[in-house]
């Protein structure tokens, strides 16, 4: 049945084979099934020109095709890596490495090196010397969620 409808349609069936990825793409981003797609639509114009050749046979598509994918891939993949602008909020997603230099009021005491400390309306988990309650304490070191504290 496939093999009815790809010699049916002829080269054009590269360029559906494409048009389906890249709308997955749309569907599903993840800046990965464009290069495939775009392969496919490579393809799919060579076979628009080479189609009645002798040597244009389905195996020699599927291997230029995928040879195309991986290279595509490795090309869009190095394009991209290269573009990261730097951001005016470098610290957004990263809420506890933006506490680092802060100092808070130690509500309950840090004991056996671990504790809790409020800073704005969060209860952040600490790690440090054992102090009592009412001790200024400056955060030093972040790791994920924890933060490491010191007396300030």
């Amino acid at each position: 049945m496939i093999h009815d409808l790809v010699n049916g349609l002829g080269p054009w069936s590269w360029w559906i084979l494409g048009l389906i990825l890249l709308a997955a793409e749309l569907a599903a981003p993840g800046v990965f099934l464009i290069w495939i797609g775009a392969a496919a639509i490579v393809v799919g114009a060579l076979s628009l020109l080479l189609w009645d050749t002798a040597f244009w046979i389905w195996q020699v598509q599927w291997l230029l095709f995928a040879v195309l994918s991986v290279g595509l891939a490795l090309a869009g993949r190095r394009f991209y890596a290269g573009r990261s602008e730097p951001s005016d909020e470098p610290l957004l997603n990263r809420r506890g490495e933006s506490l680092i230099g802060r100092t808070a009021t130690l509500h309950e005491p840090i004991t056996e090196g671990r504790g809790r400390i409020r800073l704005d309306d969060t209860w952040w988990p600490i790690m440090g010397p054992d102090l009592p309650a009412g001790t200024r304490v400056k955060v030093v070191t972040a790791s994920g969620r924890d933060l490491t504290v010191e007396a300030d």
